[in-house]
């Protein structure tokens, strides 16, 4: 099996630093058959047999401004037994996680980018929009759905927090009464805006849904008419979301969006401050589907929200989503 990096161009369906001297703890995990590069000048393996000093899957650190370290970020290799001593014992190290999705979905996206940040090895089935024979065998019917060693989750924020707690059980709740207020907007406002931007013209639309020709399972009839009449649906659709939600200006709405989250900031690299919270994986997790299409180009070049969606890039790392 192989890595596949980042998320590519798509579109949402409408379904329902350390330095050198330095070594923080992250709070992501990597998966024992990782291998990743350090800034010490040589590969340290996260042992790849059945266990290792850090459990079944070893902490990642802080990426090393000098280097992409993702296992360790040390001035020296003494260091790295010391720190390897004081680690915690971690006990969450599911054998078998799959996400049910559709691609450009920013409430599966959300989930992506949890798994993501925290090395948890996922696999994708990708949900037919127009059958949904994929789910057919779950009475939720909608997405995501995350199975974890066989047991169902539904909906992105029970999902997240449900995670979030297995690997941290020392913490019952989010963070902060500010994670939780932002954990809110982001499904309650940001992900409104959206749309009405996304299919905001029939070129827009187009645009958004031309990753079905390359994901999902269908036929090359399917992909026509998926294309081209999801995109003249969307379109129609976008307005009445767009007056639902009394949005008058596409652009204008979602650039306040941005700003908005930017101003949350008070001049932190992220929400949770050094390190990404829930909230800037949420908010990472939703923008991440548009940031190359029309609309995040537009988003990312009149707003402030560049230098810290490239952070989270940076945070977030490479996907963890493996293929066979």
């Amino acid at each position: 099996m192989r890595r596949i990096n980042g998320v590519r161009v798509l579109s949402r369906i409408v379904s329902g630093e350390a330095n050198t001297a330095t070594v923080t703890a992250d709070r992501r995990l990597l998966h024992p058959s990782a291998v990743h590069r350090t800034s010490i000048g040589s590969d340290i393996r996260c042992f790849s047999q059945g266990k290792n000093p850090f459990g079944l899957y070893c902490p990642s650190f802080v990426r090393n401004v000098a280097g992409n370290g993702r296992c360790f970020s040390v001035a020296s290799s003494s260091s790295v037994h010391d720190v390897v001593n004081d680690l915690p014992r971690l006990s969450f190290a599911p054998k078998d996680v799959v996400l049910y999705q559709y691609e450009a979905c920013p409430f599966c996206n959300k989930v992506k980018a949890f798994l993501d940040y925290y090395n948890v090895p996922y696999k994708v089935v990708e949900v037919n929009p127009i059958f949904k024979k994929e789910i057919k065998w779950s009475e939720y019917k909608k997405v995501p759905i995350l199975m974890v060693d066989g047991v169902q989750m539904v909906d992105s924020t029970d999902i997240i927090d449900k995670l979030y707690k297995r690997i941290h059980p020392e913490n019952s709740t989010s963070d902060s009464e500010e994670e939780r207020k932002w954990l809110g907007w982001v499904d309650n406002h940001l992900v409104h805006v959206l749309s009405p931007n996304i299919y905001r013209n029939y070129k827009e639309a187009l645009e958004s849904f031309n990753y079905i020709t390359t994901h999902g399972n269908f036929s090359f009839t399917q992909r026509i008419i998926a294309k081209y009449g999801g995109a003249t649906a969307m379109y129609f659709v976008s307005k009445k979301l767009k007056e639902k939600h009394n949005i008058v200006d596409e652009r204008k709405a979602l650039y306040g969006a941005a700003e908005t989250w930017v101003e949350a900031l008070k001049d932190r690299q992220f929400l949770g401050g050094p390190n990404p919270n829930l909230a800037d994986l949420a908010v990472f997790g939703v923008l991440r589907p548009i940031r190359h299409l029309q609309s995040g180009i537009d988003m990312v070049e009149n707003t402030r929200v560049g230098e810290w969606y490239s952070r989270m890039e940076d945070a977030v790392g490479e996907s963890a989503r493996i293929v066979s």
